[in-house]
């Protein structure tokens, strides 16, 4: 494959992650062949605590990003900042490494943004922890009580120059390999590694850790 054709399919798995991150936050079917959640469990003593802290954490880890000038300064860049999106990632290339290996509350992968008429308004942050993670490993990170994390699996990634959304990418009706290889695509069995949404600055639980 050549360098520039490389970049070209890289901008576009870059452009199914974010379409996937913004639109798994909105999904109201949860039986989405392309998102995979993990199982809620049954509340510990101190899950409701465990998950607190995480919060108070992140809110004032973030407090500082409410000035997007700020994010800026400090190494997060935003991922198509022109193009119309219920929330706009800004994300930390140096974080996104470091996710994999360890979880830091205070260091998200990507701060959430809200366009409004005055610019943006910061309203969340997303962790990511490795592919690999199991369920327990990641009840570790937060509860799973509290909160469900997510990967998008199952994705058709189309053939060069292919625009037929309706089959491919995170929305497609494509799911399984065999399809995915009889319509020429490239299949990947999970893109990118578990997510999680975290909006520390909502009132309510199940605002905080809306899906």
């Amino acid at each position: 494959m050549a360098a520039d054709e490389a970049t070209e399919q890289l901008i576009e798995i870059q452009a199914l992650h974010q379409q996937a991150a913004v639109e798994t936050m909105h999904a109201q079917d949860k039986a989405d062949l392309h998102v995979k959640r993990t199982t809620k469990r049954k509340a510990d003593p101190e899950d409701g605590q465990r998950a607190e802290e995480v919060v108070q954490t992140l809110r004032q880890a973030i407090e500082k990003y409410k000035d997007p000038r700020v994010a800026l300064n400090k190494g997060f860049r935003p991922f198509l900042p022109n193009a119309p999106q219920p929330y706009y990632h800004y994300t930390k290339k140096l974080n996104r490494f470091k996710a994999p290996l360890t979880f830091d509350p205070a260091q998200p992968t990507s701060l959430l943004y809200r366009r409004t008429d005055s610019g943006f308004e910061l309203i969340g942050a997303m962790y990511m922890a490795s592919k690999d993670s199991s369920e327990r490993e990641l009840h570790a990170l937060v509860p799973l009580s509290v909160a469900q994390w997510h990967a998008h699996v199952n994705v058709c990634i189309p053939p060069k120059g292919t625009t037929d959304w309706a089959r491919f990418g995170v929305k497609g009706s494509i799911a399984t390999e065999k399809d995915c290889k009889k319509a020429g695509g490239q299949f990947v069995p999970q893109l990118f590694g578990w997510m999680l949404p975290v909006f520390p600055f909502e009132d309510a639980p199940e605002k905080i850790w809306a899906q």
